[in-house]
């Protein structure tokens, strides 16, 4: 293939619709296409039905550590935004580049996929790793048999750097996501006959303790400093049930979700919500009925905060790679910390573009930011290159 700027590469990225309700495999296969043109294989990491998968690839030798650069090629859902231009095909204008992943974040993997002849041809004395993965937008799910690979390497990278959009700035650390199902089961009758057990009257009563315990935490004093909001965050975001009016409802779900503060108690959330569950509204349905009534809640996602691990060998080189003498904080979580914590790989996370511009209508990243990160590319060329 032909060589391309980060401009370029971002336009052919964009093109693929890697919403995550659906595949990434064109886009795989695109990149892997792409690196095979120069001479590197890749390692493809299918998920159980091969509609999505992972993809690892080595530049450079294999028996010495190296350098890992990590990015997710899913994007969230355009539906119900109101665009003003096709969110899948790039448009310049004014210095910015629009387009759904232009900043979260197939910025940072265009920049790195251009600068891939230069690391072919530079005959490097360590490796450069690139590790795109898939459904990060959906809780982190589908790194995680890409970290399996990296974790049983021989040799595995001495950092990884993870470019969501920090506006180039190096942060160390940030909140972990705790993503939850919530299935209350009552029991159907005639609304006139007060026989039945209303799954959506428990659920409120789950979702007002949720809200306290929002309101609890924004009232704590800051105990980590750097992070905004200061505290942890508890959010119920989805809520679902019933059937009709006059029908005791059966079933209600609730979706939610909480961003526990590194250092602190990341389970005390669910503690203190699986005692309430199981103290005060499991009690209350079996008055109602000793027969109906049941709540279930399970996990659909659980991402590990980022500890900062101040002077380390990874944030040295970070920080040096972008010019800058300070570290920041975020409160969005990333896959970070699953390659930290699971993969043994000291990670941080620094690329191109805002995260107030991740998720909306007219995404966009400004073209300032990619060359920022193409130089932050070209010193660390500088340190691997013999």
């Amino acid at each position: 293939m032909a060589i391309m700027s980060s401009k370029v590469m971002l336009s052919e990225l964009i093109f693929f619709d890697t919403t995550s309700s659906k595949s990434n495999m064109n886009l795989i296969n695109y990149v892997e296409d792409y690196l095979l043109s120069f001479g590197i294989k890749s390692q493809i990491i299918k998920d159980p039905h091969e509609e999505k998968a992972n993809l690892h690839a080595i530049i450079g030798p294999e028996d010495i550590s190296g350098i890992m650069l990590s990015g997710h090629t899913d994007v969230v859902p355009v539906k119900g935004q109101n665009w003003s231009t096709d969110p899948f095909q790039m448009t310049e204008k004014d210095g910015k580049l629009y387009g759904r992943g232009s900043c979260d974040m197939k910025g940072f993997i265009a920049c790195v996929l251009a600068k891939v002849p230069e690391f072919v041809n530079a005959n490097l004395k360590e490796p450069i790793h690139l590790a795109f993965s898939y459904d990060e937008e959906t809780g982190c799910t589908g790194v995680h048999s890409l970290v399996d690979v990296v974790r049983d390497l021989t040799v595995k990278p001495r950092a990884c750097i993870v470019g969501e959009p920090t506006s180039m700035k190096v942060v160390n650390s940030h909140k972990g996501i705790r993503h939850l199902l919530t299935k209350v089961y009552g029991h159907e009758n005639h609304s006139s006959t007060d026989r039945g057990v209303n799954a959506i009257s428990y659920a409120a009563e789950i979702i007002g303790f949720i809200d306290n315990m929002q309101e609890e935490m924004r009232s704590r004093p800051a105990l980590v400093e750097g992070f905004d909001p200061p505290y942890a965050t508890v959010h119920a975001g989805r809520i679902q049930g019933g059937v009709a009016a006059n029908i005791t409802p059966n079933y209600c779900e609730i979706e939610w979700d909480y961003r526990p503060i590194p250092g602190t108690d990341e389970d005390e959330v669910f503690n203190r919500y699986e005692e309430f569950i199981n103290e005060i509204i499991l009690p209350k349905m079996r008055m109602k009925s000793e027969k109906f009534g049941d709540i279930k809640t399970d996990y659909l996602a659980k991402v590990p905060c980022l500890f900062p691990e101040t002077g380390s060998e990874a944030e040295v080189l970070v920080k040096h790679l972008a010019e800058q003498n300070s570290t920041h904080v975020v409160s969005y979580g990333t896959e970070a910390g699953i390659f930290h914590q699971k993969g043994g790989v000291p990670a941080v996370v620094c690329g191109p573009g805002s995260i107030l511009q991740a998720h909306k209508a007219d995404e966009y990243v400004e073209i300032s930011e990619l060359e920022a990160c193409d130089k932050f590319l070209d010193r660390l060329l500088d340190i691997v290159k013999k």
